[in-house]
């Protein structure tokens, strides 16, 4: 399966005095990526903490940034899965935009996500299925 693509506009919120994403937010916006890649792959996460228990906690995160994201600037987050065990899922990011003049999208940042599957004691846990079958599924297309 092809990653995931969606896209957002950084907000001046989300910028410092130099129209400059603050570094922080790139891990948000690899969330909005996560959240549409599950959708995508039929579920969402608040189908699985309310209808199954499920949780999955971030447990480390890295990002090695390569140009700064700019007010206004489109960021199209591509996600795709990179690792799945029983109870342990690996979430990998790319985040590029277009400027103008360019003949390929800018690479802003890569980065990758960590998540244990717990239940609501925070006890680890299995991915219940149907979304063990569907994330692998989706690394094997």
């Amino acid at each position: 399966m092809p990653p995931s693509t969606t896209s957002l506009r950084v907000r001046y919120a989300e910028t410092d005095q130099m129209a400059v994403a603050y570094y922080a937010n790139y891990f948000v916006w690899c969330e909005v990526g996560r959240v549409e890649l599950l959708r995508q792959l039929g579920f969402e996460y608040k189908q699985m903490e309310l209808g199954h228990g499920c949780y999955l906690p971030v447990v480390e995160a890295s990002c090695r940034y390569k140009s700064p994201a700019r007010y206004d600037d489109v960021v199209t987050v591509e996600t795709r899965v990179s690792g799945l065990r029983t109870s342990v899922v690996r979430f990998a990011y790319r985040l590029v935009t277009e400027r103008d003049g360019a003949d390929e999208p800018l690479l802003l940042a890569e980065a990758e996500t960590v998540h244990v599957v717990v239940d609501r004691d925070m006890r680890k846990c299995p991915l219940p299925e149907p979304y063990f079958s569907a994330i692998r599924h989706s690394m094997d297309e």
